[in-house]
């Protein structure tokens, strides 16, 4: 694990932009590799990240013709055109502004009649591109990856989470009330995560230091999923001051 502290959550987008970017203009595809993949999260920290991306497409200094996506989670119970569930929020701020074919893009389905077979299904789609290159996180203030919490076991593959208070009180922001927040989702394991050739993990503000403190320097325990990271050979915390002021 390697962990950089930068200014600010622009020199974090900027950073963690310059590095896709480049993946995405070195990748040569071939008949046993036609695809860079990457795993994507949503919420407030990837957006100037993604928005770094679509300018990038826009000069022309990419395309996404060549890539394919696998988004994180989405929530159980919110149909695709729900303006909070993450198929409308990657829509708005990628997808939909990029030349990524729609059969590269792979978003959990909220509204599976069975979460089971979804959640299997989803895991050999990714296993049939033949894994994540690169796998692009949050960090949740409770230490959650995806939508793995507390206690999630560091074997898990994709699966249905019952979502803890913690993290419906934090969501509740996106929501008219909190009550209107899904009470469980749908997301990859901490293993899917942790089979990823490398992991990229986003952490700005100060209310991420302690989630970013107990992942990289207390123990490994599933109690903080992401310090599962620790024991990962290629993967990097990118903070701000403010996540990572308690490793100063």
């Amino acid at each position: 694990m390697k962990v950089l502290i930068l200014k600010n959550a622009d020199e974090v987008a900027s950073l963690v932009a310059s590095e896709l970017i480049e993946r995405i203009q070195s990748f040569k595809p071939t008949d046993q590799k036609p695809f860079l993949v990457l795993g994507l999260p949503t919420g407030s920290t990837p957006i100037p990240v993604y928005k770094l991306l679509v300018q990038a497409y826009q000069n022309k200094e990419i395309s996404f013709k060549n890539v394919v996506t696998f988004n994180m989670d989405e929530y159980k119970g919110l149909a695709a055109e729900h303006n909070q569930s993450y198929h409308y929020f990657m829509q708005e701020n990628l997808f939909g502004l990029i030349d990524i074919p729609r059969n590269q893009i792979h978003i959990l389905d909220g509204m599976a009649k069975d979460t089971s077979a979804e959640c299997k299904a989803y895991e050999e789609k990714i296993a049939s591109f033949g894994g994540i290159d690169i796998q692009l996180a949050g960090i949740g203030e409770n230490g959650h990856l995806a939508f793995n919490e507390p206690g999630t076991s560091f074997q898990s593959l994709t699966h249905e989470q019952k979502l803890t208070e913690n993290t419906i009180e934090v969501n509740s922001r996106f929501f008219e009330k909190k009550e209107d927040v899904p009470t469980s989702a749908l997301t990859i394991g901490l293993k899917t995560v942790f089979e990823a050739k490398k992991v990229i993990v986003l952490a700005t503000g100060e209310k991420k230091a302690e989630a970013v403190y107990k992942s990289v320097r207390m123990p490994v325990t599933e109690n903080c999923p992401a310090s599962i990271l620790q024991e990962h050979e290629n993967s990097v915390f990118v903070c701000d001051e403010g996540a990572g002021k308690k490793l100063k």
